[in-house]
């Protein structure tokens, strides 16, 4: 094992309490490594305001994990993406499996625990075509529809008085007798003159077609049922599920003592009954399941570890060494621009804040080759914003140039952006809208990826890639969804590394003709070829692999 990297402490899981834990290790001066297979944030990125998290009056749940992330980055702590699928936790030095193998001294887990499923009849069938989970990624989706909000705790009193912004109303369906959460965080809901709701009540099955056409609720208390149909009028109807969550803890069971629930036990010390394995976040036993206790485990636990460390150096006689801080972090898939791209607004003034577009201005420093561009347009208003964004766009580097080209009158999804290589060819890279948002985090990838260095990526990945045959892919998305840039990314990725895929991003809003046909009520939509829509969140690996199923179909 002496030619393998041996990390000081591994923390399985980017969400609050991982970040935290990767900020006290890095200050610590411990080689710390972050691992996680989805979101970096968790499941704070689906949260739409955090209104409790101390000395912070509200925030963006996702602007407040950036903040987190940049943080950990600042201490030199590395963030990589990958599924752990087997672990070795005895003995001094724990090694976790997953595309590669990691070794550590310590492990902290802090995978935190996924929204849970009630398994009625037609939940599974309808997720993406009206049950959806995330409503900072969906709720535009349900502009001027009616929702029902299953649960009755913090999640759903907060998101029924979010959506609200969007549905025409909001219908809270809560089987207990009142809410379970704190009262000012109730009367966000109780208060809001567009939200009911319903106590004692349940939801029993849902049915329709391509969409949602009826949804069946019973009172548990008479028994009796009611079912609800939209208007004549209207297509149909939305369904966001918040009933709490269940933990991530598949493969580790085994050996770590847990709840009935599959909840992690851990001491004060957030010590599991492995020594060198800690947990911490939504995944342990506790009380509460907040950001700010996920925070305190991560601190905790990042702690604890490091003085476990430090008596394992010591009795293998290992010199304690106190690490330099790293340079900064390459660019990658965890990258997240200024928080003031996270939240698209109508376009006034400037589009790039100085803050971000110094930001911007370090990353296209490592470009090496010319890239232009070109605007399809249609002289629409969108047109205008995405012309307009493309010239200021253009001023932050000299690799960069522009083209202003009518579009065919055949052409469906206008205004278009594409890339074109340093010889003026398509490289089969689009977005169809203007990416900002999140999505400015894609085009920023894209580019990256087509004219600098480029993200590093399994050589045996790009062998699959490059042996694919002609693809293309086509990705919806919502610029107010925090899971889409990373899809959008991937499957670009892929368009540079074979030349005979494109990858497009679609701004689902401009284009309801698209959402109806393919019946899309969730983002990222991910459609290859004329394959079934993906709906939610993929690796590179799992899109590559979809990639091969469509093509020999």
């Amino acid at each position: 094992m002496a030619d393998k990297k041996i990390y000081d402490t591994v923390i399985i899981g980017a969400g609050p309490a991982g970040l935290s834990a990767a900020i006290y290790a890095g200050r610590a001066t411990m080689d710390t490594l972050v691992i996680e297979a989805d979101q970096v944030g968790g499941q704070v990125t689906t949260t739409s305001v955090v209104w409790n998290y101390p000395a912070v009056e509200k925030i963006d749940g996702t602007a407040l994990m950036n903040q987190m992330q940049q943080q950990a980055a600042d201490f030199g702590v590395q963030i990589v993406h990958d599924q752990i699928t087997g672990y070795e936790l005895k003995g001094d030095t724990k090694v976790l499996h997953g595309q590669h193998d990691y070794y550590a001294r310590s492990v902290i887990i802090a995978a935190g625990a996924k929204p849970r499923e009630l398994n009625f009849p037609g939940e599974k069938q309808f997720r993406g075509h009206g049950i959806a989970f995330c409503s900072t990624c969906d709720g535009e989706l349900f502009t001027g529809m009616q929702i029902f909000v299953i649960g009755g705790g913090y999640a759903a009193a907060e998101e029924a008085d979010y959506l609200t912004r969007y549905a025409k109303h909001v219908t809270v369906i809560s089987r207990e007798a009142a809410f379970t959460c704190a009262p000012l965080t109730a009367a966000r809901a109780l208060n809001n003159p567009k939200v009911d709701v319903k106590f004692n009540t349940e939801i029993v099955r849902v049915t329709g077609k391509d969409y949602l056409e009826t949804a069946v609720f019973k009172n548990n208390q008479t028994g009796k049922e009611f079912s609800y149909q939209p208007d004549p009028n209207e297509q149909t109807f939305g369904i966001f599920i918040y009933v709490g969550t269940q933990p991530a803890t598949a493969g580790l069971t085994a050996e770590l003592d847990h709840d009935k629930r599959g909840y992690l036990k851990v001491n004060s010390a957030l010590e599991t009954n492995l020594p060198g394995v800690f947990a911490a976040g939504d995944i342990v036993v506790k009380p509460l399941r907040q950001i700010v206790t996920a925070a305190s485990d991560g601190a905790v636990a990042a702690t604890s570890a490091e003085h476990y460390v430090t008596a394992l150096k010591q009795r293998l006689q290992i010199p304690v060494e106190r690490r330099d801080k790293p340079a900064a972090q390459p660019v990658g898939q965890t990258t997240k621009l200024a928080e003031a791209t996270a939240t698209p607004i109508a376009h006034q003034g400037k589009w790039f804040a100085a803050k971000l577009q110094q930001q911007l201005k370090s990353i296209f420093a490592r470009l090496t080759k010319k890239v232009t561009l070109q605007v399809l347009s249609d002289d629409s208003q969108k047109s205008q914003e995405l012309q307009s964004f493309v010239k200021e766009f253009c001023e932050l580097d000299q690799h960069f140039d522009y083209q202003i080209q009518p579009a065919a009158s055949d052409e469906t999804f206008l205004p278009r952006l594409e890339l074109l290589d340093q010889q003026l060819q398509p490289t089969g890279i689009s977005f169809a809208g203007v990416p900002t948002g999140h999505e400015l985090n894609s085009l920023v990838l894209a580019i990256y990826n087509l004219a600098g260095p480029g993200q590093e990526m399994d050589p045996a990945l790009i062998a699959r890639i490059k042996a694919l045959p002609a693809l293309k892919i086509k990705i919806g998305v919502a610029l107010t969804c925090h899971f889409c840039p990373d899809v959008v990314a991937a499957c670009q990725h892929m368009a540079v590394i074979n030349p005979n895929i494109s990858a497009e991003m679609l701004d689902l809003q401009l284009f309801p003709q698209l959402r109806q046909e393919k019946h899309i009520m969730s983002v990222p939509a991910t459609m290859i070829a004329d394959q079934p829509v993906i709906f939610g969140s993929q690796t590179a690996e799992q899109l590559v692999t979809a990639c091969e199923q469509a093509a020999v179909k």
